[in-house]
C-alpha cells in the first residue's frame, strides 16, 4: 500500500520543521554517527571481546596498516589456520572462545558441541503455528518474528540472571539455523509456488553442515562447500563493539530488558543494507555490470563501468562500488584476505572460474580508480562483503539468505556482548542530543 497524497503532503511539513542545518553540527562539535571528524569512532565503551587494528602509531602519527581482527586476543588468521590445517570445523570452537573468553580443550569443545546439538530443536509446532504461519517476503523480519515469538514459549523470559541469558543465548545460537531456512521454505513454498522441505537437524553435525542440510532438498553437500561456509560463519561472527547491531545490543542490554528483545533489535539493525545487507549490494552490482559490459575481460570496458558507478551513471547511481572500503580498515580487512584464498578453489570445484577472475579484476581495478577519483584519506581496499556474497551464490544459497546466515554468525558476538554488557555495568546507556530549537508560545487553536 503506497503512501497517499495526504501523507506525501504530510511528510514534506514534517521534513521542512525537522531538518536541522549541517554547519550546526561542526559549531557544537557534534560527532555525527558516534564519528570524529577522520572517520574513527567515539569511544563509548569497553570490550575484551574482539579487536581491530587498522593502524600504527611510528613518532607520534598514525600510520594504515594491513587490519587484524582478534578474537579474545588471538589473530583470527592463526584461529581459523588451526582448524583448517587440522580439518576439523571451527563455528563452535570460535563460538565457546567468544562466549567463555578462552580456547576450550578437546573436552570443554566436545561438550560444547553436545550442548548445540541437544539445543537443535524449536517448541512443539513452532515451525507450523509460527514460521509457516503468514510467511514474509524479508527473511530477515521473519527471523525477528520468531525470536520475538520465542518469549511466549520460555518460562523464565525475563529472568536477566547470569545463567539463564546464557542458556537463552546457547539456546538460540542452536536454532537461528532452523529459524532462517524454515523461513526462506515457507516463503519459497507460499509466496513463489515452490515445494515445501522442512528437514530436521543432525545432531552428529556442525553447525555449517547443518545449514546446507536443511537448506538442500536432498540433504547433500560437498564438505569442502560445508568448509567454506563454516569458514564464512567464523569470519562474520563478531567484529568490535562497535559495529551497529552490537553497539544496538549494548544499548537495549543496558535497559535491563529480556534476550528475546535485545537480541531482536540487533537483527533490525543487521537488516539494513548499510550492515548486513552489504553483500546482497555487491552481488545485484555485478549482475548489472554484466548485463552493461560488452566483454567483461576486458580491464577498459570494466573500468569504464566502474567510473559510472562512482559518477552516479550506472547501477543504483549511488556513487559507490560496493564491497570497495570499510569505516575501520584501511590497506586490507583480513576477513576478505582470508576468504579470498578459498575462493579460488570453491570456484573451481563450482566451475564457476570466470565469475573469480571478474571479481579479481574489479577488486584490483576499483583500487586505482577510487583512490584517482576519490579523496580518500586513508586506504581503501576490499571488504569481506565483496566476497562473501560471491561465496554464498556458488554455495546455491538464495539471496534471501544472505543475511539471515549472516545474524547465525553475528548472534555470537551479540550473545558474547550482551553478556559482558550485563556482568560490568548497571548503567543505562543514554548519549546527549543538544536540542537546537528556540522556544515558542503555545497559541489556542481558534487564533492559528
Amino acid at each position: 500500500m503506497k503512501a497517499t497524497p495526504q501523507i506525501v503532503g504530510l511528510t514534506e511539513e514534517c521534513v521542512k520543521n525537522s531538518t536541522i542545518d549541517v554547519s550546526l553540527y561542526r559549531e557544537y562539535d557534534v560527532k555525527r554517527g558516534l564519528r570524529d571528524i577522520n572517520g574513527a569512532g567515539v569511544l563509548a565503551g569497553l570490550t575484551q571481546i574482539s579487536n581491530i587494528v587498522a593502524f600504527r602509531y611510528e613518532d607520534g602519527r598514525r600510520i594504515p596498516c594491513d587490519g587484524e581482527l582478534y578474537y579474545r586476543g588471538i589473530d583470527v588468521r592463526q584461529l581459523t589456520r588451526g582448524f583448517v590445517n587440522e580439518s576439523r570445523f571451527g563455528f563452535e570452537e570460535a563460538a565457546y572462545l567468544l562466549i567463555f573468553g578462552k580456547l576450550p580443550d578437546a573436552v570443554q569443545l566436545e561438550e560444547f558441541r553436545r550442548i548445540l546439538a541437544n539445543q537443535r530443536s524449536l517448541p512443539k509446532n513452532f515451525t507450523r503455528d509460527v514460521i509457516m504461519k503468514a510467511p514474509s517476503m524479508d527473511m530477515m523480519n521473519t527471523l525477528s518474528r520468531s525470536v520475538l515469538t520465542l518469549y511466549s514459549y520460555d518460562p523464565l523470559a525475563d529472568d536477566i540472571s547470569l545463567p539463564n541469558v546464557l542458556r537463552q543465548c546457547l539456546n538460540l545460537i542452536a536454532i537461528f539455523p532452523m529459524l532462517s531456512v524454515y523461513g526462506y521454505q515457507a516463503y519459497n513454498h507460499y509466496l513463489k509456488g515452490k515445494s515445501l522441505y522442512i528437514h530436521n537437524p543432525s545432531k552428529k553435525l556442525s553447525t555449517a553442515e547443518n545449514i546446507l542440510r536443511l537448506l538442500r532438498p536432498d540433504k547433500k553437500y560437498s564438505p569442502f562447500e560445508a568448509k567454506v561456509l563454516d569458514l564464512a560463519l567464523v569470519l562474520h561472527m563478531e567484529h568490535g563493539g562497535g559495529n551497529n547491531s552490537t553497539f544496538t545490543t549494548h544499548v537495549v542490554t543496558s535497559s535491563g530488558t529480556d534476550t528475546y528483545s535485545a537480541v531482536a533489535a540487533a537483527l533490525g539493525s543487521l537488516k539494513g543494507p548499510k550492515h548486513g545487507g552489504a553483500n546482497i549490494k555487491v552481488v545485484r552490482m555485478f549482475e548489472d555490470l554484466k548485463k552493461n559490459v560488452r566483454d567483461t575481460t576486458d580491464e577498459e570496458e570494466v573500468g569504464n563501468y566502474l567510473r559510472k558507478l562512482l559518477n552516479k551513471e550506472a547501477f543504483d547511481r549511488q556513487g559507490l562500488i560496493y564491497g570497495m572500503g570499510h569505516a575501520v580498515y584501511s590497506i586490507s580487512d583480513p576477513r576478505a584476505q582470508i576468504f579470498k584464498a578459498y575462493i579460488e578453489m570453491l570456484a573451481v570445484e563450482k566451475g564457476r572460474e570466470a565469475d573469480y577472475r571478474l571479481y579479481a579484476m574489479v577488486e584490483r581495478l576499483a583500487q586505482q580508480i577510487i583512490a584517482s577519483e576519490r579523496h580518500i584519506y586513508k586506504g581503501v581496499s576490499a571488504n569481506v562483503d565483496f566476497y562473501s556474497g560471491f561465496v554464498y551464490s556458488m554455495l546455491d544459497l538464495p539471496l534471501e539468505l544472505y543475511t539471515p546466515i549472516f545474524a547465525c554468525a553475528r548472534i555470537v558476538g551479540w550473545s558474547a556482548h550482551r553478556m559482558e554488557e550485563l556482568i560490568n555495568t548497571d548503567k543505562i546507556i543514554r548519549p546527549a542530543y543538544k536540542n537546537i530549537k528556540e522556544t515558542d508560545a503555545y497559541v489556542p487553536l481558534a487564533e492559528r
